[in-house]
């Protein structure tokens, strides 16, 4: 599995119909590049150049048709015509002098700069849920934005009762997203969080261990510190003794 990457430029244009300001109605014409990829090699690339009027597109370039489309009557008037002329033979170019060009940029910039996501699989309790086991995947202090959390039921991909946030700002540069898995536990099977992000050369598999709950496996830590704690001061305060013991004279009376 690969980390899709989208980058895109917007150019946003204003017409007014009247000139008197406090009665003007202005309509606005947006030009939205984008570039969608995933492999290394950027062998899978698709430029996409869409043309909307007040919100709505009309019409739009796609790479992988090698031509424009209209959505409107307007729009297929208009495609038409840029199909026949010297604009689509630009946009066909535009694949590997726009999109590959600047993504080669685009990933050594991010890569340079990328910050792994610590990681964490806990299970939360809801009120009411009609499931018996609810499992959040949480990742934190990621940079850049873009990331894709996925879960696994023993290697395959699980698509339902999930249920995602988008990814939060933290405020200092970095960002958080938190998944969460309704599920019903069945004997032997492994659940797995998938994370995949800019910073990771690969995906990376964070595997669900339901043999105790996390407030039990806690406890069971906290208290397996104090016990080598105690030992070690057990042992200490022998140790001590013996050296003390070891140094007296005895004078019979």
């Amino acid at each position: 599995m690969s980390l899709l990457k989208l980058f895109s430029f917007h150019l946003i244009f204003t017409l007014s119909v009247f000139t008197l300001a406090e009665s003007a109605d202005e309509y606005y014409t947006r030009r939205w590049l984008k570039c969608i990829y995933s492999s290394p090699d950027l062998s899978d690339m698709v430029y996409i150049d869409g043309h909307y009027f007040n919100k709505y597109l009309f019409t739009q370039f796609n790479s992988t048709l090698g031509k424009f489309v209209g959505f409107s009557e307007y729009g297929m008037r208009v495609a038409e015509y840029w199909n026949n002329g010297s604009f689509l033979q630009a946009e066909i170019a535009g694949v590997d002098g726009f999109c590959k060009y600047n993504a080669q940029i685009y990933d050594s910039t991010v890569r340079e700069k990328a910050v792994k996501p610590k990681v964490k699989l806990s299970s939360v309790t809801q009120a009411g849920g009609r499931h018996p086991a609810v499992l959040m995947c949480s990742a934190y202090e990621f940079y850049p934005q873009h990331i894709k959390v996925s879960w696994l039921r023993d290697g395959k991909l699980m698509t339902s009762e999930v249920t995602s946030t988008m990814e939060m700002a933290n405020g200092d540069w970095y960002y958080q997203i938190h998944s969460e898995l309704e599920y019903t536990p069945k004997s032997g099977e492994k659940i797995s969080c998938l994370v995949e992000h800019a910073s990771f050369n690969k995906p990376m598999i964070y595997d669900w261990d339901p043999s105790l709950p996390e407030s039990e496996r806690n406890k069971i830590a906290i208290g397996s510190s104090g016990l080598v704690l105690g030992i070690i001061l057990a042992a200490a305060g022998f140790i001590y003794y013996k050296k003390k013991s070891s140094g007296r004279i005895l004078v019979p009376n």
